[in-house]
């Protein structure tokens, strides 16, 4: 038999009103997407909360003079800080003492033996002397650059990791001033810039008096050379270009020993912060540096739209 067609009608017009209650008549409450998905729409508060993880995901192209004026604010105080720690000479020489002797424990402080061997060679010490006090600053700034041109999608993740990591090292300066193995009393290491007159450093000489010598820990030309390194294998595209940025935070190793200005542990402190700068990163961004979009708004960072326009097309317009 059946329900009365009057009855079947009246039940639709009062299924269709609850649909329609509180929008306005002829508007349509569902967000068309371009790809032919849909999302609901949103209370004010869930659309910011929406905007703000949007802008998190898919960061927006980063203003050359804000970041200019942010990495020279930012270096400066940097600098300040760092030059600012008090002297604690007595302090510095009791970590580097306990460091010292906690490698040889180890089996692992060969710094003096390889700080006396590469001192041998008068061109090659010379030269790591110029790599010290110059592609810190040269290769990491260049790697800012880089990012900003070709990556500007990751540009503001990938500094945030720097900044973070130079923030932490800062802390390490203040609270654990460290005397490196050249200025340790009784270590017997070689100065190998006062020792060859290296121009540029502010390791030794006039330099010296300008620069903090205690903050050796953790050692900030590993924080940096590895982030350096890491952009560079995970973003760059040619092999070798990928190679030499595995190779760099290597090569920085061996100069940070080869010139007495850093132990190992040293190099181990700079690499735990780089660890808390990605880790802070992905904190701020739900996702990490080297997976966001190369440019923003790039489409590989969208997430999981919902069903398709079809299914969302209500069941008794379909009948």
């Amino acid at each position: 038999m059946g329900e009365p067609t009057e009855i079947r009608n009246a039940s639709a017009d009062r299924a269709d009103a609850a649909r329609g209650a509180g929008s306005v008549p002829g508007e349509d409450r569902t967000v068309h997407r371009p790809d032919g998905a849909t999302r609901a729409a949103q209370t004010p508060a869930a659309a910011l909360r929406s905007r703000v993880r949007d802008q998190r995901r898919t960061p927006a192209r980063p203003r050359l003079w804000f970041e200019l004026a942010l990495i020279g604010f930012s270096y400066l105080i940097y600098s300040l800080v760092r030059n600012a720690v008090p002297t604690q000479a007595t302090a510095a020489q009791h970590h580097a003492s306990m460091i010292w002797h906690f490698e040889q424990s180890l089996g692992i402080a060969v710094e003096r033996s390889v700080n006396h061997g590469v001192n041998s060679v008068s061109w090659l010490i010379v030269g790591m002397n110029y790599y010290y006090a110059t592609l810190h600053f040269i290769v990491t700034i260049g790697v800012l650059i880089w990012l900003y041109r070709s990556h500007p999608g990751r540009y503001a993740a990938a500094r945030s990791v720097l900044f973070v990591t130079t923030a932490i090292a800062l802390v390490g300066f203040y609270f654990f001033p460290l005397a490196p193995p050249r200025l340790m009393d009784n270590g017997h290491f070689v100065d190998t810039v006062s020792v060859h007159h290296t121009w540029g450093s502010m390791a030794s000489g006039a330099g010296a008096h300008v620069s903090n010598q205690f903050a050796a820990m953790p050692s900030m030309h590993i924080g940096w050379s590895l982030w350096c390194g890491l952009t560079i294998f995970f973003l760059a595209r040619r092999p070798w270009v990928r190679a030499l940025g595995l190779a760099y935070p290597l090569a920085t190793l061996v100069v940070i020993i080869s010139t007495a200005n850093h132990f190992w542990m040293d190099a181990l402190g700079g690499e735990v912060c780089l660890a808390v700068g990605f880790m802070a990163s992905r904190a701020i961004y739900h996702v990490w540096v080297y997976r966001l979009p190369r440019h923003p708004g790039g489409s590989d960072a969208d997430p999981p739209i919902t069903v398709p326009e079809q299914w969302a097309t209500p069941v008794a317009a379909q009948r």
